[in-house]
Formats: C-alpha cells, sequence, structure tokens
C-alpha cells in the first residue's frame, strides 16, 4: 500500500479515535467536528485534500486508489495494524466507500467501530432504481422515470422533453463524465445521449426522467442522524444555489428551513428499510402538480453538513457519541434561517447564472455579505482555506471541482 503524505499520528486521549475516508471538505467538517471535542482523527485520502493542513487532522495518509472495495477494505486494515487503531469509529465521505464499508462490514468490524448499515439496507440508497421503487410502494412521490435496457427502449418513452439522463448508480457515471447528469432537449439528443450513457456504464444502469422544472427555491433537503424508526437530530434545508447550476454535483449555497413536510416521507423511507446512521435525502417541488418529489438518498454525510453545527446540529460527533457510548442529543432539530456557503465553487455558479439573467445581482451580494458560515475557511483553523486555494487547479482538473 502506497502511504505517500504519511506523518505520525499524535494522540490526544485514550478514547476511541475517527477515521475519515475522504479529506475534501466535507472530510474537513467531521474533522473539525471531532477534533473540536479532542478526538483523535486520521484522514485516509487517495487525493490531495485541504484536511492535510487542519490543526485538528492528528495524522494523514494518502493511498494510491479507495475507489474499489478491495483497495479500501486492505487500506482500512493495514491502517488498524500499523497505527493500533482497534475501536476507531470510521466516516466514509462518497458513495463507493459506503458500498465497501457495508459489503465487507462484518470483515472491518473485528478492527473498527463501523456506523454504516448492512449491504440490505444500503442496497436501497446506492441504487436509484431501488430506491425509487421503495418510495413507490411507500406512496412518495418521485419524478417520472424510465429504466432502459437497450437503447431501442428510449423510442417508447411516452414523455415530453426536456428528459435527464442519469446513471442508476451515481459513481460509475461519474467519474467517468464528471457529471451527475445529462439533458436532452430533444428526441434525437435523448437518444443520442442515452447511447453515450450506455457505452459508458451498461444498458441496465441508464435512467430517463423527466425534468422537473424550478430554480433553488424548489431544491430541498431532509437530513438526520436516524436511530430506532425515528431522527435524534435532523435538518431541514434549502439548496438555493448548486454546481454546476442544472445537475448539481455538490450545493453551493444552502439555508436552512422549516418544512414538516419533509418529515413524514422522508422518516417512513428510513424506517421502511431499517436505516442507522447519518443520511441525506435530496427532494425538488414541483409546482406543476404541487407535489415534492424524492430525487436521491445519500447514505453518509453530505457536502454541507456543516451547517448543521451553526445551526445546532453536530451531526459527526453525534453519530461518533452514538458509537462510542457517550451522551449525544436526542430530538435535535436545526435552527431555521442559517446559512452555507462554498465560496470557491458559489462564486464561477453565481457568475453564470448572473450572465444568463437567472440571478439577481443584488440578491447575490446580500448573501455574500450574510451567510453564517463558509465550507472550509475559518479564522480558528486557517491553514485549510490556503490549501483550498493552492488545490484548486488540481481540483478543477481531478473533480471539476
Amino acid at each position: 500500500m502506497s502511504t505517500a503524505g504519511r506523518r505520525r499520528l499524535r494522540r490526544r486521549g485514550s478514547a476511541p479515535g475517527a477515521v475519515v475516508i475522504g479529506g475534501d471538505y466535507q472530510g474537513l467538517a467531521i474533522v473539525r467536528s471531532l477534533g473540536r471535542r479532542g478526538v483523535d482523527v486520521l484522514v485516509l485520502d487517495d487525493e490531495l485534500s485541504v484536511s492535510r493542513a487542519s490543526r485538528f487532522t492528528g495524522a494523514h495518509v494518502r493511498v494510491a486508489d479507495l475507489r474499489t472495495e478491495e483497495a479500501t477494505v486492505a487500506a482500512l486494515l493495514g491502517l488498524a495494524d500499523r497505527h493500533d487503531l482497534q475501536g476507531w469509529v470510521v466516516f466514509p465521505t462518497r458513495e463507493e466507500t459506503v458500498a465497501a464499508l457495508s459489503r465487507r462490514r462484518v470483515e472491518l468490524l473485528d478492527r473498527y467501530r463501523v456506523p454504516t448499515p448492512e449491504w440490505d439496507v444500503i442496497r436501497w440508497a446506492w441504487d436509484k432504481r431501488n430506491t425509487y421503487e421503495r418510495a413507490s410502494e411507500l406512496g412518495i412521490a418521485v419524478p417520472r422515470t424510465w429504466t432502459l435496457r437497450s437503447l431501442e427502449e428510449a423510442d417508447a418513452i411516452d414523455g415530453d422533453p426536456p428528459f435527464v439522463i442519469k446513471p442508476a448508480i451515481k459513481e460509475h457515471f461519474f467519474y467517468a463524465t464528471k457529471a451527475k447528469a445529462w439533458r436532452a432537449d430533444t428526441r434525437a439528443e435523448l437518444k443520442a445521449r442515452v447511447s453515450e450513457a450506455m457505452a459508458l456504464v451498461g444498458a441496465g444502469e441508464v435512467m430517463v426522467q423527466e425534468l422537473i422544472p424550478g430554480s433553488g427555491e424548489d431544491q430541498l433537503a431532509y437530513c438526520a442522524f436516524f436511530k430506532d424508526g425515528r431522527p435524534l437530530a435532523r435538518m431541514a434545508v434549502r439548496r438555493l444555489r448548486q454546481h454546476p447550476p442544472e445537475f448539481g454535483r455538490a450545493s453551493t449555497y444552502v439555508q436552512t428551513i422549516s418544512d414538516p413536510a419533509l418529515d413524514e416521507p422522508s422518516e417512513q423511507f428510513l424506517r421502511s428499510i431499517g436505516y442507522y446512521g447519518l443520511v441525506e435525502l435530496e427532494y425538488k417541488h414541483d409546482r406543476r402538480d404541487g407535489q415534492t418529489k424524492l430525487l436521491d438518498v445519500n447514505a453518509r454525510t453530505w457536502g454541507y453538513h456543516s451547517l448543521g453545527q451553526r445551526a445546532g446540529v453536530d451531526f459527526p460527533f453525534t453519530l461518533y457519541a452514538d458509537q462510542v457510548g457517550v451522551p449525544g442529543p436526542d430530538g435535535a432539530t436545526a435552527v431555521d434561517g442559517v446559512t452555507w456557503i462554498r465560496l470557491v465553487t458559489d462564486v464561477p455558479t453565481a457568475a453564470l447564472e448572473l450572465a444568463r439573467g437567472r440571478l439577481d445581482v443584488r440578491e447575490y451580494l446580500r448573501t455574500l455579505r450574510r451567510f453564517d458560515t463558509e465550507s472550509v475557511f475559518s479564522l480558528e483553523d486557517p491553514l485549510p482555506g490556503l490549501a483550498e486555494l493552492l488545490l484548486l487547479p488540481y481540483a478543477a482538473v481531478k473533480r471539476g471541482f
């Protein structure tokens, strides 16, 4: 196993620490949440990342690959032996890591605490075909969707453009395209895009979906630490801006809201699969029929989860506390009206939206003056902010931000 970027693990206490897999801004928020409370944190990554610069990172280990199940498990087992990480809590930040932890959970439990549920649970979030099947069984609204097994089946789609072409399993498509989905405005474009997607991920994984119109005002999410059929901590948000603007890989400007209408379908879905852990369910409100439709379920932390820390719901520590058996919140709900921004992606996103006439310049300047927390920049822990600026060219090539 390659260990470029490794440094000796600094230990601050005898309590179990945490391994954060993925050190970008999402992982950094976990590092800060736990590090502030004296929890030892080791960051494992296969990319250059900002978490290495954090004063709360006890050690950083960079390996050649974490995209495959075998590589991820081998790296974790090697770290456990090398650094004596018995009983440490593992935090995934990417979909393929969630799958690896879930499928190899029994093996990893010999060394670690693994909050990720078993595969019989995770499969309902991992594959959108399963997600939409379960949601439909429960009467939860979803966008009209066609799952294709051949290119010819695209001719039988009876909806009207524009369409969205997206993968059933996100990571297979994302690493090949750096996109979450594609848009098709005509039937000819639909067929061409479907053909291209099938060549990348295989026929059975390609889905076509109706495009729900609307702006960031209609992009919603329910976030929680869920246990025993109920949320011990929760937060509802409006994802006002995302990057790229139409099919965002990640949110760039988010605000906490109160929306009880998100609670019932989200908790119904999670109860039905016996879910445990941190989770984000993404929705979009469809003004054409008044329904709020489920788009995605992320069985891990999500990009803007540090918003919770500012809004009174610290999701990573809540999970950690439950795993190691120390008191944590029970029934905590985020305060309304708290905002989060990721400036390095929000500024170019806003520039594009301003150029298209879809964003008012005065409105945008108000959000820049009034946001409550930034994804990386922090006076308490300033070096990751500098690291993010230095790594921008690398991030643009590696992930397209």
